[in-house]
């Protein structure tokens, strides 16, 4: 395998990390992305992807990537692996843009003997109706002439456990000469169990339903956590209650809102796919709804807590704590947070923006300027720094009110103190 030639499109959170783990293992690599800045960045040794964990790493790796704009790498490789994004519109509706483009790249330079792999994560059918005749506007056939796999990508930024390294991985393909080579492949650089599952539909619905499943849990536990709000009952110590339960049972907790480039977007993959079948996904349209309406609440709770100190929102400075969508990470997609601030912002408040990993977007440099600017704070990321803060520190400071979008504080010290606190169902 090693003298494989591997070209990876697509330099982004999943394709960088890739190219350098494939380096690592001794192959050759071309990096290909249409984005001039991105290729640049990598070549002046800068890391064009805002993740702090692997900045670290590629200030310091020995290893130099191939990187080009110029598509006329792709017949120079064996293994072409494509790692485009899959967003969804302003309508939620997913956008193949980034993947078609990709793909009628590819047509124009396939040869013989090729192994396409799409890592991008797509609804069930994708690669079959779309990759696949695409590729083969090119006259060659898949299966025969060429390889197609889908091997969707698996990926939790932060996570120091889990990495790419390691994540177990599954994987599709339209023939089992394709297969044998993509399990090859996969093996070859990972330390992890890799399985082959029947057919490309089932590996794509893979992908979807794992984040789907998170997805619907987090909608389980928010609404929970809004209906316990009103009975008086602490979500938190509930599900921690519940957490004992040695089986059929998998502690989800609520929070201000789902982050994320995966959670918040590969349900409507499948409720688009659902519909274009003639079915409805209303429960996870609905799950989709519950979450999408946290940043909203979690305003709400800001209301009710300077309400209850006789304030408004408006003039008043209010310090919002953590930009990033999940604890202890650099990662801004789909945060939360800026839904927060633009509709706190709107309410004319005066907005302080703190997050220690991502200090190009907050605009005080510390926490301590963060805490002694305002009178109430929202913490939207439960980074290590903010889960340190005691409520003697918040009293001396004068914070009045504390709404807590990730229930990582102490509430009782809190309000002992004669803090208004607001959790998340607490």
């Amino acid at each position: 395998m090693n003298k494989k030639k591997i070209c990876i499109i697509g330099l982004g959170y999943v394709g960088l990390p890739l190219s350098y783990l494939c380096l690592e293992k001794g192959l050759r690599v071309y990096g290909l992305d249409v984005d001039k800045e991105k290729i640049s960045a990598i070549k002046r040794g800068e890391s064009p992807i805002e993740d702090r964990s692997f900045i670290k790493y590629f200030k310091k790796s020995k290893y130099k990537l191939e990187a080009t704009t110029d598509s006329k790498v792709i017949k120079k490789a064996d293994i072409v692996i494509i790692c485009v994004p899959t967003p969804v519109d302003e309508n939620n509706y997913p956008d193949l843009g980034p993947l078609k483009s990709a793909i009628k790249t590819v047509s124009k330079h396939i040869r013989e003997g090729q192994l396409i792999i799409i890592e991008s994560t797509v609804n069930p059918g994708v690669t079959n109706e779309v990759v696949k005749t695409v590729l083969e506007k090119s006259g060659l056939k898949a299966g025969k002439d060429f390889y197609l796999s889908h091997c969707p990508e698996r990926i939790d930024p932060g996570n120091k456990k889990w990495t790419i390294k390691n994540i177990p991985r599954v994987f599709g393909s339209f023939s089992q000469k394709g297969a044998d080579e993509t399990k090859e492949f996969y093996q070859s650089i990972l330390e992890a169990e890799i399985t082959q599952v029947s057919n490309i539909e089932t590996a794509e619905a893979i992908k979807v339903v794992e984040n789907t499943f998170r997805d619907v849990n987090i909608a389980l536990v928010n609404e929970l956590a809004k209906s316990f709000n009103i009975m008086g009952i602490n979500i938190v110590e509930v599900i921690k209650g519940a957490s004992t339960k040695p089986y059929a049972f998998m502690p989800h907790y609520p929070g201000c809102g789902v982050g994320g480039h995966c959670i918040p977007v590969d349900p409507y993959y499948l409720i688009e796919r659902g519909k274009k079948e003639g079915f409805e996904h209303n429960f996870l349209s609905l799950a989709r709804s519950i979450n999408n309406s946290m940043p909203s609440y979690t305003i709400e709770k800001v209301v009710e807590g300077l309400n209850e100190v006789k304030k408004s929102v408006k003039g008043i400075n209010i310090s919002v704590l953590g930009l990033a969508y999940k604890n202890n990470i650099d990662d801004i997609r789909g945060s939360p947070a800026v839904e927060i601030i633009d509709g706190l912002k709107k309410m004319g408040a005066n907005i302080i923006i703190y997050d220690p990993y991502i200090p190009e977007k907050s605009n005080v440099g510390t926490l301590e300027s963060a805490l002694n600017k305002a009178k109430c704070i929202v913490i939207t990321a439960a980074h290590s720094e903010f889960k340190q803060l005691s409520a003697n520190k918040l009293k001396k400071e004068g914070i009045l009110v504390v709404v807590d979008g990730r229930n990582c504080l102490n509430k009782k010290e809190i309000m002992d103190a004669g803090i208004i606190y607001k959790g998340i169902g607490q």
